[in-house]
């Protein structure tokens, strides 16, 4: 096992990663003495999960509340189905929530534990990749609206991650693929080492191959920790932002393909490539390096071509984009593998010029 701390004063927590974990009771009693405890989960992770964590606990009382599956359910409906049945058993301030999931389940438990009773404990047990090497560090959570995705939310740390990579063996390959877009982000946007890793690994990563995936999940989990750490609240310096690289691009393809059929990971990876060939137009990423990084999303077996969407559109939706600010649509863009940084200093022809490219 490994244990990576966030470093953030008194809201510093551990990240242990290894396996075997939900066999380790001892890890994490010191967050569930004398707590009252709910489980949030999903019904494809329940029945995988649900009963091994609670026999963990040692405890069969504690409450699952288990929700729908998918993006289109992180809402204020699913929220208010949890608030409902932690008041309806009397959930006080003791109150422990337990993310056990995927990033939508992270997120909305986080969420939910910032505003219940004015903040009480939770704890992230992420259950895919995606998850595991993103959404479960660093304590963004919230919900997002019809009008845009994770517009809604808190800045929130859990009190650990907890990550099993025993968990991944029962992931859909195309889950695995959509969470190796994050870890790929690491390595552009701050690691050069990683991501030519990345490139002579990532046939053993798709296969699952444990030794491979402690060593992409550590690295991941070390890089977030690290940005998190130095830029807790995303501020105007654009540290923490350098993680959304894609993310801008991703959330619009999300929003018009409707939340779901595109896997975040997946609009993650295509906004990615956007992103770099953007870089790349304005002189300052090589075509070498966007090729390499093009190459390395398509052997993860991720998409690197956008879906057909009207470049006013998806201009309209990138401007709701939660870095947009006074109506400028702030970009991470690359200097180079390795070096992302946050600017709306460019040309905003090239901007669509890149939204009118169908095939990269």
């Amino acid at each position: 096992m490994k244990i990576i701390n966030i470093n953030l004063g008194e809201r510093s927590y551990p990240i242990f990663v290894g396996q075997n974990l939900f066999e380790n009771s001892d890890l994490i009693a010191k967050y569930t003495s004398k707590k009252k405890i709910a489980i949030i989960t999903n019904k494809t992770v329940a029945p995988l999960y649900l009963q091994a964590f609670k026999k963990m606990l040692g405890d069969e009382e504690v409450l699952a509340i288990v929700l729908p599956d998918g993006e289109q359910y992180k809402s204020h409906d699913s929220l208010n189905v949890i608030y409902d049945d932690l008041l309806t058993h009397k959930f006080g301030r003791d109150t422990l929530l337990i993310a056990l999931g995927g990033g939508v389940i992270g997120d909305i438990t986080g969420y939910a534990a910032a505003t219940y009773m004015r903040g009480v404990d939770f704890m992230q047990v992420p259950t895919t990749l995606l998850s595991q090497v993103d959404s479960s560090v660093g304590g963004k959570t919230g919900i997002n609206h019809a009008l845009g995705k994770n517009m809604i939310g808190a800045f929130y740390q859990p009190k650990c991650v907890l990550i099993n990579l025993d968990v991944l063996q029962t992931l859909p390959d195309r889950e695995l693929s959509a969470g190796l877009a994050e870890v790929i982000k690491y390595g552009v946007i701050r690691d050069a080492a990683f991501f030519a890793w990345l490139e002579k690994e990532m046939a053993n990563l798709l296969r699952k191959s444990p030794e491979q995936l402690m060593q992409a999940i550590s690295v991941s989990c070390e890089n977030k920790a690290s940005v998190v750490s130095e830029d807790e609240f995303e501020s105007t310096k654009g540290i923490r932002a350098t993680l959304n690289l894609g993310h801008t691009f991703g959330h619009a393809i999300e929003n018009v393909m409707g939340y779901g059929n595109w896997l975040h990971g997946e609009a993650v990876a295509c906004g990615m490539v956007m992103a770099s060939y953007m870089s790349m137009q304005l002189g300052w990423l090589n075509a070498q390096d966007f090729d390499r990084i093009k190459s390395v999303i398509r052997a993860a077996k991720l998409p690197v071509d956008p879906p057909q969407i009207d470049e006013a559109q998806f201009i309209e939706l990138m401007r709701s984009d939660k870095k947009a600010l006074q109506g400028k649509i702030n970009l991470i863009l690359q200097k180079g593998i390795g070096h992302a940084f946050l600017t709306n200093d460019y040309p905003h022809e090239v901007l669509l010029d890149t939204l009118k490219q169908k095939v990269f």
